[in-house]
C-alpha cells in the first residue's frame, strides 16, 4: 500500500484509549438492528464492498461481514482497533489505523466502497475538519454507493471534544460533494443518556 503505514490520532478520540475497555462493554451491549434500524433497509445487499470509519470495537463492521460483505474497518484509537481484533477474530475484517478529515490510507489504496458508516463518528470534527473530511468520503464512495451518518444532539461529556450540529449543514456540505441525501430520521439515545438524542442520514452518491 502506498502512502504513510498510519496516522497519527486526531483530537476527537481523546479520551477514548485509557477507556477502551469499558467502551467496548457499552457499544457491545447494543446491537447491530438496534443502532441502524432506520436505514439498515436501505443498507445495498450483500456482498458488497462496506467501510467502517470510528469502527471502535468492531460490532457494526462484524455484523456485516457475518452478512456477507467484504468489511473494512478504520479505527485510529490503538487501544479500540486492539479490543476489536480480540472480539471479533475470525470474523473476516480487515482492520486499518486510518482517520478523519483526510483518511490518507484508505485514499492512497483507491478502493471505492459501496456502503461507508460514520456512526457516532462526524461529531467529533471541528467546523474545519468537515469539509475535507467530506471531500474524502465522496472520493471512497463507489458510484452509486450510499453513506450512513449519525449526528449526536446533547450535552458533552467531560474530557470529549464534540459538536451539537443541526442536520442542515452536513446535509448541504454532503450535497456540494455529490452526495444526495435519501432518508432523515431521528431516534433516541440507546443508552439512555439524559438529553441525549441522535439524526441519522443516508446519502447516495451521484452515479
Amino acid at each position: 500500500m502506498n502512502g504513510p503505514e498510519r496516522v497519527a490520532e486526531p483530537a476527537g478520540t481523546r479520551g477514548y484509549g485509557e477507556a477502551a475497555e469499558q467502551l467496548a462493554v457499552q457499544y457491545e451491549g447494543v446491537s447491530f438492528a438496534e443502532v441502524h434500524r432506520d436505514l439498515h433497509h436501505l443498507y445495498p445487499a450483500p456482498p458488497r464492498s462496506v467501510l467502517d470509519i470510528g469502527a471502535g470495537t468492531g460490532r457494526d463492521a462484524a455484523a456485516l461481514a457475518a452478512l456477507g460483505h467484504r468489511v473494512v474497518a478504520a479505527e485510529p484509537t490503538p487501544e479500540l482497533r486492539a479490543v476489536g481484533e480480540r472480539l471479533h477474530a475470525g470474523s473476516g475484517v480487515r482492520w486499518v489505523a486510518d482517520a478523519l478529515p483526510g483518511l490518507p490510507l484508505l485514499v492512497a489504496e483507491g478502493r471505492r466502497y459501496d456502503l461507508v458508516l460514520l456512526t457516532a463518528v462526524w461529531m467529533h470534527l471541528a467546523p474545519v475538519e468537515r469539509p475535507p473530511a467530506m471531500a474524502a468520503l465522496s472520493r471512497l464512495l463507489a458510484p452509486a454507493g450510499r453513506l450512513a451518518l449519525t449526528l449526536r444532539h446533547g450535552p458533552v461529556p467531560p474530557g470529549r471534544r464534540m459538536f451539537d450540529l443541526p442536520p442542515e449543514p452536513t446535509v448541504t456540505l454532503a450535497a456540494g460533494h455529490g452526495l444526495r441525501l435519501l432518508h432523515r430520521a431521528a431516534r433516541p439515545d440507546l443508552h439512555g443518556r439524559d438529553g441525549v438524542h441522535w439524526t441519522a442520514l443516508l446519502f447516495e452518491r451521484e452515479a
